[in-house]
């Protein structure tokens, strides 16, 4: 797997923390080439500075995934550096829970935008590179809210069920079409990240809270199931990974 993984090229967005921290640190030991985005440029400079002193290569730039220009000019960095770009993970999101009849409309669109408008920007980035040399990888994250419904996650699991859908059409068409994009969607379940922190309604914070303290897992979990991906033959692709602790209820 190693050997497969080495010298790829792999864009990671919301890599400042959490599971895409973990993924870039597991792929540049594996030896492949990290490009890191995410808003905290700070905590991107720390993450390549600790993957090179470990003897891999990484570089970083501002991402805010909202926006097509940060997106295109992530996309540009890669190829400008390592002279292409093999691997996407589309991995930045949010997840600020609550009931319906709370009214939180200010969270309901900043999902929309982070994690719908995100993932159709980053595509729109990356798709012509992959297009034109006839080979990419789109990795994306989901969540189990994108397989079942859960009260309070109404708007978060209705993005998260986009994505499943587009990832799914992007491998058909791709299939299509003939240009050998592979795709994998990913859908955790609790992982112990910084997610929780976007939740500001109270009531949904704790039962989250309670939920993640009893069965939230590793973020290295999920960088496994990354690596795992990317390192399967290229004319292989496995398309979905649900990853949650053995003991979960749902």
């Amino acid at each position: 797997m190693t050997d497969t993984i080495k010298n790829k090229v792999v864009i990671i967005t919301g890599a400042s923390s959490g599971i895409g921290e973990a993924t870039a640190k597991l792929l540049a030991s594996k030896g492949a080439k990290v490009v890191l985005g995410a808003r905290r440029e700070d905590k991107l400079k720390q993450i390549a500075d600790e993957i090179g002193k470990a003897g891999g290569q990484a570089v970083y730039r501002e991402l805010d995934v909202t926006k097509p220009s940060d997106n295109d000019a992530v996309v540009k960095l890669a190829k400008d550096r390592f002279g292409r770009v093999d691997v996407i993970f589309l991995n930045a999101g949010l997840m600020p829970n609550s009931p319906l009849s709370a009214l939180k409309t200010d969270d309901w669109h900043q999902m929309v935008d982070v994690n719908i408008k995100g993932v159709l920007n980053g595509i729109a980035a990356v798709l012509p590179a992959f297009i034109e040399q006839k080979s990419g990888h789109v990795i994306a994250t989901s969540s189990v809210a994108g397989l079942k419904a859960y009260p309070g996650g109404a708007v978060y699991g209705g993005t998260k069920w986009f994505v499943r859908d587009f990832m799914e059409v992007l491998r058909m068409e791709s299939a299509m079409e003939g240009t050998n994009i592979r795709t994998a969607t990913i859908y955790p379940a609790a992982i112990n990240t910084e997610l929780l922190n976007t939740i500001s309604q109270r009531q949904t914070l704790d039962q989250m809270q309670n939920t993640y303290d009893k069965y939230g897992i590793s973020p290295d979990r999920i960088a496994n199931v990354v690596a795992f991906a990317i390192g399967q033959p290229e004319d292989t692709t496995i398309n979905e990974f649900t990853v949650g602790p053995a003991n979960q209820p749902w």
